[in-house]
């Protein structure tokens, strides 16, 4: 079954790539820059990093993975959000797990000598 080129286009080509490509290098270089230039407040390089970053991340999932809600990319979109509720729930499960392990394991205030007397 050949597939139109409208169809193609939504999914990969050329053309798309190449803006990944372009706009993954544009944040990179803003993130670089960001820190390297030393124009920007050090108070305002994190935050501005991180939102370059999320922003990158963005570009990366629509552009390369094709991320999106067309409906030759609805697939691919479901398991990705389906992943990462199956991470954070394994994350969480995980520090909760710990968390109660910590608590339920400090140590007490009491000496050997006392536990010896309560035996």
């Amino acid at each position: 079954m050949a597939h139109s080129p409208s169809e193609t286009a939504t999914h990969a080509s050329l053309r798309s790539y190449v803006w990944g490509f372009m706009l993954s290098l544009g944040l990179t270089g803003l993130s670089f820059g960001a820190v390297m230039s030393g124009v920007l407040p050090s108070e305002a390089i994190l935050p501005i990093i991180t939102v370059l970053a999320v922003v990158q991340l963005l570009v990366q999932l629509v552009f390369f993975l094709h991320l999106g809600t067309a409906p030759d990319q609805r697939s691919n979109t479901t398991i990705f959000l389906l992943t990462i509720m199956l991470i954070a729930i394994i994350v969480s499960g995980s520090l909760w797990v710990i968390h109660n392990a910590n608590v339920n394991m400090m140590p007490s205030g009491m000496t050997i000598e006392r536990a010896k007397a309560l035996d």
